[in-house]
């Protein structure tokens, strides 16, 4: 009986670990079609940029890069990013954080968290189907944009 007393233990202190999450606080309606974002060189991954640059574009806004450290006011919407992936089995997302700042406020954010994922093999996902989940639900207010 003991060893069920453990096993069960084991198991669950195991998958408490094992937490991945993510929210989203979609973007408040603005004006203007443009949207700044502030380049991070510290996210090695280049797709991630590219993917965010391009979401944004299928749904009909133009993108702006700005350079590292340029302030979120230098235009009425910039968004900010940070990322990082890990080994595991092999590389994975870990982490993604994904800010929007109208007129310099704080107007939406998403993050998703696998730093935690332990064991969990939910964690090795498409960084690029992420990334393009997060862009759509983060700025729901305008339809995709068809492109030939």
């Amino acid at each position: 009986m003991a060893r069920i007393w453990y096993c069960l233990a084991l198991s669950s202190t195991l998958l408490v670990g094992c937490a991945i999450t993510q929210s989203v606080k979609p973007v408040a309606r603005f004006d203007g079609a443009q949207v700044c974002i502030v380049v991070n060189p510290a996210v090695s991954q280049k797709g991630f940029l590219e993917t965010y640059t391009r979401v944004l574009r299928e749904k009909g806004y133009s993108v702006k890069q700005l350079q590292p450290g340029s302030a979120v006011s230098d235009c009425p919407v910039t968004s900010t990013y940070t990322a990082n992936w890990r080994w595991d089995l092999g590389l994975y997302m870990a982490y993604a954080d994904i800010k929007v700042f109208n007129n310099g406020q704080q107007s939406g954010a998403a993050v998703y968290d696998a730093m935690s994922g332990g064991a969990n093999m939910k964690k090795f996902i498409r960084g690029e189907e992420k990334i393009a989940e997060l862009v759509q639900e983060l700025f729901p207010g305008r339809a995709a944009v068809r492109t030939q």
